[in-house]
Order: C-alpha cells, then sequence, then structure tokens
C-alpha cells in the first residue's frame, strides 16, 4: 500500500516529520473525517524496495549498481532472532567465522560494522549485537570505501535503530524456552505534543547455554525524542544502555579430528563456570535533517559511545604429555590451559555530515558531499597466569575435571598493555546522474587520512588513501535492470603489526578491487525481486611474516606486504510474495577464494583455499498465511558448505532446518518457533587446532506472546 503526497515541502523528511504534517492536519481541520479500517496486509512481505546504505541518499533498489540487501522487521520477528548471527542464514555470501565475525564473500571481516551509517558498534570486542532495538539490518556487498571508509572488501552491515515516530503503539513480549530461556521486553511510542514524539523500550532476557559452565544474561533500556522543529527541520535524540553478562565465556571451539569429527560432545567448554564475559555500553545519538530548500538538505548525524567490557576465561593450550614418552597429543586426552583476565574500555565519537543536492535539469543529478570523523580512546589491561606453574590445573576433556582450580589462587602476570588512540577522517563526493530513462551512472571518491596512537610504547603511524567507485545500470525495462560496477576498498594493517615492521619500513594498507555484473528483476506487478550478481574481488598487500626474515637486527623486515587473495563468486537471492498469502526469501551463493601469492607455511601456500570460506551457501525462509486460522505457518533452511580451519582440518558441510507456528487473536499474537528441527551436530566454523571448531546449537524451542496496546 503507498500513500503519495503532493504539494508538500517536507517530502523528503524522514516518516515522522510526515506523520506531524498529518496530525497538525487533522488538528487544525474542521471537517469531519472518515475512519477507515484495513484488514489484511500489504504486498511486500519481506521486500524493501529502497534504501540509503548504497549510496547514503534513498534510492530505488533497481537503480543502484551494486548488489545490496535488507532485512526488515517483519523477517527478524519471524524467525525470533534475539542476535545477528540468527539471520546470516538470510544474507548471500555469508557465513558464520566466530562471534559476531562473518566471512563475507570469502574474507572475515567483524569490523566493518555501522549503526544508522555511522562507526560505533557498542557489542565489539566479542560480543554479539543484539535486536532489540533494531528496525532492520542494511547489508551492501562488495567494497564500501567509497562511502564508509576503511574496511574489508567483503561488504559491510548497517544496523538501524528504532526511532521515535508519532504512531501510538506499545507492545508487550513474553518470552520462554528451552535452557531455562525466560525475558520480556517493553516497547512504546507515540507523540507527546503536535511536535514532539517519544520512544521508551526495556529488554531483559536470561538462559543458560548448551555448552558447560555457560550462560547468558541481556538487559538493554532505550528512549528517544524526536523534535519537529518547523516543516524543514526535525531533530532525533536517543540514549541506549546495554548490559551483556556472559558466563563460562569467552567461548572457544570443540576439538576435531582431520576430518571434522569432534572428539568429545559439542557440549564442551575449556571454561570453568567461574569464567566470564561482561560488557556495559551507553550510546547517545543525535540526528539532524534539514532543507534549506526542495533541492538541498543536510542530514548530520552524532554519535557518543562508551563502552566496558571485562573478561576472566581460560584458554586451551598445548597437550600435556601424560603418558611420559616425549610426544604430547591426543592420546594423553589432558590439556594444559591459560588463565586470561583483561578490561577494555572504548570512548568513541563519531560525526557525519551528508549534504545532498538535486539537479532536476535536461539531466537528473543529485549530489552528495559528505564527510565523517571517528576517534576511540581505548584502554586496555593483560593479566595472564600460564599452565600448572602459576596455579591453573590441567583439563581432561575426556573426563571433565572442573572445579579444581580457583583463579583467586593464580600467579597473575601483568602484560602491561595500555591501550591506543585512533582517529578517522573522511571527505566524499558522489554523483547520481540519470543520463536517459534507461542509462544511470554513479560515480564516487573518498579521501580518508588515519592516525594510530600506541599508549604503551608511544608509537605512532599515520596514512592516508583515496578510493574510486564508479557504476552504470541499463534499466532494460521498468522490470529489469542491468549493472556493471568496479570499486576499491582499503583497511590499514594493525597497529601491532605496523609497530613490529617499524624499523625497516611501513606496511601499505591492504588493498582491495572488485568487479561486479549483475541483473535485478521484478516479478508479480513488483512483488517479489530477484538479484543475480557475478564478481571478481582481489585483495592485496596483505601483511604476512616474511619467509626470509632470521630474528632482530638482520636488516630484513619481519613482516612484508606480500599477500594476495582472489574471491570469485557468484550469488543469487529472491525476496517477495509469490502469492497475497505466500512470501518467501532465498539466496545462493557460490564463493571461490583462494590465496594467489602466499608461499607462507601450509595454509597460506598459493592454491590454498582460504580460512572459513565456503564454496556453497544456501538459505531459505517462507511463510504461508492461513487466514482462515488467523495463523501463518513458516519453514527455514541454512545450508553451508565445506570450510577449512586455519590449521587445514576439514569442517564438514551442514544443513539445518527452522519452523515457527504463528496465530493471532485480536491484539495478541502466540508464536512458536523450533530452531535446528531435526537436532543436526555440526560446526558452524573452524578456528585452530588445538580450539577447535565453533559448534553450532542443538535443537531450541521458543515461544513468544506480544500484545499490541
Amino acid at each position: 500500500m503507498h500513500l503519495k503526497v503532493t504539494n508538500i515541502g517536507v517530502l523528503s523528511l524522514l516518516l515522522p516529520a510526515l506523520s506531524v504534517s498529518a496530525n497538525e492536519s487533522a488538528v487544525n481541520s474542521n471537517q469531519s473525517i472518515e475512519k477507515i479500517t484495513v484488514m489484511g496486509r500489504a504486498q511486500t512481505f519481506y521486500r524493501e524496495s529502497s534504501t540509503s546504505v548504497g549510496a547514503k541518499v534513498e534510492t530505488d533498489i533497481m537503480d543502484l549498481p551494486q548488489s545490496v540487501q535488507v532485512l526488515n522487521e517483519q523477517l527478524i520477528v519471524d524467525q525470533a532472532a534475539r542476535e545477528i548471527t540468527d539471520l546470516y542464514r538470510s544474507i548471500a555470501g555469508v557465513s558464520t567465522y566466530s562471534y559476531s565475525g562473518v566471512t563475507f564473500r570469502g574474507f572475515r571481516d567483524d569490523s566493518n560494522v555501522f549503526y544508522d551509517g555511522v562507526r560505533g558498534d557498542p557489542f565489539s570486542g566479542f560480543g554479539v549485537p543484539q535486536l532489540f532495538n533494531i528496525e532492520r539490518v542494511e547489508v551492501l556487498k562488495g567494497p564500501a570505501a567509497a562511502l564508509y571508509g576503511g574496511g574489508e572488501p567483503g561488504g559491510m552491515i548497517n544496523y538501524v535503530n528504532k526511532k521515535p515516530s508519532f504512531v501510538q503503539d506499545t507492545e508487550v513480549t513474553l518470552t520462554t524456552g528451552d535452557n531455562d530461556r525466560m525475558g520480556g521486553s517493553i516497547d512504546s511510542k507515540g507523540g507527546l505534543t503536535d511536535s514532539v514524539a517519544y520512544r521508551l523500550g526495556g529488554f531483559y532476557e536470561q538462559k543458560d547455554s548448551f555448552r558447560n559452565n555457560a550462560d547468558s544474561e541481556n538487559t538493554e533500556l532505550t528512549g528517544g525524542l524526536l523534535f519537529q522543529l518547523g516543516d524543514d527541520t526535525a531533530l532525533t535524540t536517543t540514549i541506549d544502555y546495554i548490559k551483556q553478562d556472559l558466563g563460562g565465556n569467552r567461548l572457544r571451539g570443540v576439538p576435531v579430528d582431520d576430518e571434522g569429527n569432534f572428539l568429545v560432545d559439542p557440549s564442551y567448554n575449556a571454561n570453568e563456570k567461574s569464567d566470564y564475559q561482561n560488557l556495559e555500553a551507553t550510546i547517545l545519538q543525535a540526528n539532524l535533517q534539514h532543507h534549506f530548500s526542495d533541492e538541498l538538505s543536510v542530514n548530520t548525524t552524532v554519535r557518543y559511545l562508551d563502552n566496558e567490557r571485562v573478561q576472566g576465561y581460560h584458554e586451551s593450550q598445548s597437550w600435556v604429555d601424560v603418558n611420559g614418552d616425549g610426544k604430547a597429543n591426543i592420546d594423553d586426552k589432558t590439556i594444559k590451559r591459560e588463565y586470561r583476565k583483561q578490561y577494555r574500555a572504548n570512548q568513541e565519537v563519531s560525526v557525519t555530515s551528508d549534504f545532498v543536492y538535486r539537479l532536476d535539469t535536461d539531466i537528473e543529478q543529485t549530489l552528495l558531499f559528505g564527510a565523517d570523523y571517528h576517534h576511540v580512546n581505548s584502554d586496555y589491561d593483560y593479566w595472564r597466569a600460564r599452565y600448572e606453574a602459576d596455579g591453573v590445573a590441567n583439563l581432561n576433556i575426556f573426563d571433565l575435571n572442573y572445579g579444581e582450580t580457583d583463579p583467586s589462587t593464580y600467579n597473575l602476570q601483568d602484560q602491561h598493555r595500555d591501550g591506543t588512540k585512533t582517529e578517522r577522517a573522511g571527505l566524499y563526493v558522489q554523483d547520481q546522474i540519470s543520463l536517459s530513462e534507461k542509462w544511470l551512472l554513479l560515480m564516487g571518491l573518498r579521501y580518508d587520512h588515519f592516525n594510530d596512537f600506541d599508549k604503551e610504547t608511544g608509537f605512532e603511524f599515520s596514512d592516508s588513501h583515496v578510493s574510486p567507485r564508479g557504476g552504470v545500470v541499463y534499466k532494460y525495462s521498468t522490470d529489469t535492470s542491468l549493472y556493471i560496477n568496479y570499486a576499491e576498498s582499503f583497511n590499514p594493517t594493525s597497529l601491532g603489526d605496523q609497530e613490529t615492521a617499524s624499523k625497516d619500513a611501513s606496511l601499505d594498507p591492504e588493498m582491495g578491487e572488485q568487479v561486479e555484473f549483475g541483473i535485478k528483476n521484478q516479478w508479480f506487478d513488483g512483488s517479489m525481486m530477484t538479484t543475480v550478481a557475478v564478481y571478481q574481488i582481489t585483495k592485496k598487500d596483505v601483511a604476512m611474516s616474511n619467509p626470509d626474515y632470521t630474528g632482530l637486527d638482520d636488516g630484513i623486515p619481519a613482516l612484508v606486504s606480500l599477500g594476495q587473495v582472489e574471491s570469485k563468486g557468484v550469488e543469487f537471492t529472491l525476496v517477495g510474495d509469490i502469492t497475497a498469502d505466500w512470501t518467501i526469501m532465498a539466496n545462493y551463493a557460490y564463493n571461490d577464494a583462494r590465496v594467489t601469492q602466499g608461499d607462507v607455511g601450509d595454509t597460506y601456500a598459493d592454491g590454498t583455499k582460504f580460512i572459513n570460506a565456503p564454496r556453497h551457501q544456501a538459505g531459505l525462509w517462507t511463510r504461508y498465511e492461513i487466514d482462515s486460522l488467523q495463523s501463518s505457518i513458516a519453514l527455514g533452511a541454512d545450508y553451508v558448505g565445506e570450510q577449512i580451519s586455519a590449521d587445514a582440518q576439514r569442517v564438514k558441510p551442514y544443513t539445518v532446518f527452522d519452523m515457527s507456528w504463528t496465530t493471532r487473536w485480536q491484539d495478541t499474537q502466540f508464536q512458536l518457533n523450533v530452531k535446528n528441527l531435526f537436532d543436526k551436530q555440526y560446526a558452524v566454523s573452524g578456528f585452530s587446532e588445538r580450539n577447535g571448531h565453533f559448534p553450532g546449537a542443538p535443537r531450541e524451542v521458543v515461544l513468544q506472546v506480544s500484545h499490541h496496546f
């Protein structure tokens, strides 16, 4: 269902601004208004027709010369998704690497994360982003440096937060399930006056884990105010408080043999029950949108983040030579462990300002001029106790002997870490040109400057980079678009590697470039959309250990930029409504990521397959509405092909199935989700030989009841 509004000067503001105009009109009108109740639902249940993630300007997805996906709130609700890992099956070319890190078109990526288009991830540092406060998840495939700065070439993820609204609604949800899951949430929004709207929300959930000694407790409190400062100006302010307590963490994998078979039950955990990983974060954000005229507007976002993360956990190390034959191996059944106690804290400030100028002459143009700045001041303290010499008891993984060790008695050694300061600043320009009704052109260029400072050693490194991007769309018809693009990425080498290499030379940023060709089609009067994308990414200047390095002062650099990885692939996505009652989201991805310049050990030799980069992936989620029962049933599937770990151990392919049943009675909804329906035992990805593979969760049942007021 679409609303067409004419002769109003605020068309390009957000929907809350439109709601204010409509509200004011209703208040001032003396005419009677007929109230119409619309039963049923609109088409495009999961499909979103436009997004701003690909151009920083709201653009029809058919007009973008790049592959994008938008996972909306309805999909999040239907899949009972609590954290981002629940949604990876719906993103073509994305699979789990570790924690919240992903393999994205063949490349590991755990930092290219944005909120409302700006940097500042409150879950950084081994946390997993929660979805209570998220309205939708936007995914841009391929390099994003021309708009967003440094990052990996596979793509980026943008979380769009829920905002205040003049539309009055309050929802209360209660949740329960196996593993002693228990929780609830409340989310309320509406207008306080004709020009001020609010949102208040709270979420709490606790549950045990299928892993030994592990559990989780998540709390989130959020609020916001929208100030309509006139027809042309809107200010949105939000505050978000997050507390995440994870017992028995930081979770590592389960030991496997070289064929990827678990050596012990997937519930295995090297951590003791007293281990922990706790996070606390506060986020303040303000967004100002102003229209100088119908042609010129500005959108500015300021985001402040303060988070603290404390960890105490046992880390698997080498096997203990129990047999006394001088050869420590798995037959000895016992591992050495070290205990790590760590404190991390970040204070971050992000500022992004975008000016948009629209020209409507013989050739329509949308010009974007923008700048952003990101500053991070981090603190880091690290203590460690190693092995029995420091009081850390060994662990028999076949006959678990938890509870025989006490961290309060350990001989902890200060590792003398301090933290870093990092700064990123960028200037960018972009032009979207409608050359004709059939030909569209997008060009972009960005300049980045970055500076890193090690507070412990005083080492400082600065550099700059220019990233181009270009694409062409040919609209064969109103329902078919063909596109081609070229884009580059860059990722500054870590400060630690720069410092290691600084005695000999600096390391260039890791560089990536992509060429992508695609076809986008709309079907059934626009209710369904498909995208086929073919791409090749080359990542160069990968910092790797120098095989010629023999030691300090040998005149040979310890690290060199010599690695190169190529990723070639094809992706297919389908989203939309097959009929008025049947909707679907499906994807398939083929990816071949290999080292083309390496020769550093067996794992990185030329021609070797890249770590945790499956060649085949497929995801499905389909929902059927049963109107006569006021219910719906949904089925899902997730397939990930064979992978290899960092130590070249096989990660076996897997397929898991999910389902859900939803029924409604007046304003109350009951939803039952069963995840991993057939209780499949599998590993989502590989780690190292001593830490094993990350196990997937067994069958899980979630029941939630929601009521709207």
